[in-house]
């Protein structure tokens, strides 16, 4: 926390200074992407190849000790769906435990409205304003990243998962 020193009109007292600071959560792939952004700028990012279920909470827990958040936004799909109901459980808690308003994202603002591995050889991908599934005879490399700036992406203020999947 940061505190700086009140000198106007003579008073003494600390002030915390105050900074709007959001996390963003990209989940659907390795490796994990997490970046807090101070007024909507990157200002530090943290990633691992581990397991969802393995890294995300200690790198949440990490982030929470050197920021003080103001809203948490993840792409809630489409995706790898072990991930997207894992990350919705970890952070639906911290929305109520912490108080930290949860948002969502679709993860193709994430990685340039490429296609997404759905299942088998079967992607997502987004036409238009519609997610619907297409088979690739070749496998897609899954590259996801964390924007510079946030003043762009759209979030919505539903953050329940984005499950896609068709009839089986």
């Amino acid at each position: 926390m940061r505190w700086l020193l009140c000198r106007r009109y003579k008073v003494g007292k600390l002030q915390k200074v105050s900074h709007n600071y959001t996390l963003l959560i990209i989940p659907l792939s390795s490796p994990l992407l997490l970046g807090v952004y101070q007024d909507n700028s990157l200002v530090e990012s943290f990633e691992s190849k581990e397991k969802t279920s393995d890294s995300l909470l200690p790198l949440i827990d990490t982030i929470l000790q050197r920021y003080e958040l103001n809203r948490i936004i993840y792409t809630r799909g489409p995706g790898s769906y072990m991930a997207i109901k894992l990350s919705y459980i970890m952070l639906k808690t911290i929305e109520l435990v912490k108080k930290i308003p949860l948002f969502g994202c679709s993860a193709f603002e994430c990685n340039g409205n490429k296609p997404i591995k759905a299942i088998g050889n079967l992607y997502f991908i987004k036409e238009k304003e519609t997610i619907i599934t297409k088979k690739f005879q070749e496998k897609i490399e899954q590259v996801f990243w964390l924007p510079k700036s946030l003043d762009e992406l759209q979030v919505d203020k539903d953050a329940t998962p984005d499950y896609s999947l068709p009839a089986v």
